[in-house]
């Protein structure tokens, strides 16, 4: 697969309306976004440039033509404190491109990210059904953390959030 992997653009429509078909597929599709609402591009450019300006990447994996095959981004994990140290990511690809390792390239990317931002620790939230991102996972070195049951809700059943870990540095806290 011949792709180039980049910060979005905010002012690109283009990365935009990648970014909302992608997210679009899993809100009306699956379970890995809990959200019901479909987006259009102007709504991703803005979460883009909110993302972007509070310092946090949200890069994408373009084609030779321009279309945007995957995205992943990360933030504060909360917004408290105590947790400065530690991200919450996530990553989609495209329906079409799954399975190619594309997904791994973004999460391996997002974890450079972060410990060239000084964090101490990426956390995923993972719909506990969601075999291929737990395998995913596990592949680029993050480990099982527990699992919240029946926390959420999609398509008329309760779903369980299955955590995931990785310690990115070794260093004491500060």
């Amino acid at each position: 697969m011949d792709f180039e992997l980049r910060d979005a653009i905010a002012s690109d429509t283009t990365d935009a309306a990648g970014i909302a078909l992608i997210y679009n597929d899993a809100v009306a599709h699956g379970t890995a976004i809990w959200n019901e609402r479909l987006v259009d591009a102007t709504e991703r450019q803005v979460w883009i440039s909110a993302r972007q300006a509070a310092g946090w990447p949200v890069l994408v994996a373009v084609d030779p033509q321009g279309r945007v095959l995957g995205y992943g981004s990360f933030a504060d994990f909360r917004a408290f404190d105590g947790y400065r140290h530690t991200v919450e990511h996530s990553v989609y690809v495209r329906a079409d491109c799954r399975g190619a390792g594309l997904g791994a390239i973004l999460l391996l990317a997002l974890v450079e990210r972060a410990k060239a931002a000084g964090k101490h620790a990426m956390v995923a939230a993972i719909e506990a059904g969601n075999q291929a991102s737990l395998r995913l996972h596990a592949r680029c070195g993050f480990e099982p953390a527990g699992t919240l049951r029946q926390v959420g809700t999609k398509f008329g059943r309760w779903l369980d959030l299955a955590f995931m870990q990785r310690l990115l540095d070794d260093r004491p806290p500060r």
